[in-house]
């Protein structure tokens, strides 16, 4: 299959753009890349490689800057990476058309609230969470789920992850975007390894094509690091959560 040279310029701005609300570009990646002609393994698979190196480039600059909070990323991480391989798995066996419609209702309703509530938050950039028995518990089995899903669709599963930090713990938003970006990098290489040992990928196109992810990764974390508020990542997030909306709508309803 002949790949088009400016699919990498694609690349790198999906993952500029999104690795400011700490996700890594797989919202972008799965649906282009089926478009380009991939199955639908290949598509995943791929997407959640560039999902993870635009994220894992995105966390160095966060850690740097202080803002991821390692309290709250190890349990997400931990129980996030044991059901990527689980969804990714699951990808091939379940019809998504019903899933896809669910899931645009979920996304369209967390992306209302991001927009509409944008002005509320809580907390200091970077300052450590304080877990309960309770919280932590609930927010390793919501790791469950967003580890699954985020392997059936190649998204690395970070645009469920910052509603929950947001509006279940009270993170504020830089905090949130910058932990969720790391705790994408884990789900997003765990799914991948599971849909890589099913099928054959394009490591041709995968080493550039990662090159420009994890460009974007760094330079938009850097932007959101140090000029962005909290207000506009929130904003920026909602924006994005209804595309994906609109996205999932269409492939499970109109396509």
């Amino acid at each position: 299959m002949e790949i088009s040279f400016i699919i990498y310029p694609v690349i790198f701005l999906a993952s500029f753009v999104l690795s400011m609300a700490g996700l890594g570009g797989g919202l972008i990646f799965a649906p282009l890349f089926i478009m380009m002609g991939f199955g639908q393994t290949p598509a995943v698979a791929s997407s959640l490689l560039l999902n993870a190196l635009g994220a894992s480039t995105a966390s160095y600059v966060y850690i740097r800057g202080r803002l991821v909070d390692f309290s709250l990323s190890i349990p997400l991480i931990i129980t996030s990476g044991l059901a990527a391989p689980l969804g990714a798995m699951a990808n091939s066996r379940i019809d998504q058309k019903f899933f896809l419609l669910a899931m645009s209702l979920v996304v369209l309703a967390a992306g209302l609230r991001m927009l509409v509530t944008w002005g509320l938050h809580s907390g200091n950039p970077g300052r450590p969470h304080v877990w309960s028995g309770s919280k932590l518990i609930q927010s390793s089995l919501m790791g469950l789920g967003i580890g699954f899903m985020g392997g059936m669709l190649g998204i690395g599963g970070g645009v469920f992850v910052v509603p929950l930090l947001i509006y279940f713990l009270h993170v504020h938003p830089k905090t949130a975007a910058a932990t969720t970006a790391f705790i994408v990098c884990f789900s997003s290489f765990a799914g991948f390894a599971t849909h890589a040992a099913m099928e054959a990928l394009d490591w041709k196109f995968l080493i550039l094509a990662g090159i420009f992810s994890s460009a974007g990764g760094f330079f938009g974390s850097r932007l959101m690091s140090s000029r962005l508020s909290g207000n506009f990542v929130k904003r920026l997030f909602g924006i994005i959560l209804l595309l994906l909306s609109a996205y999932f709508f269409y492939r499970g309803v109109l396509s």
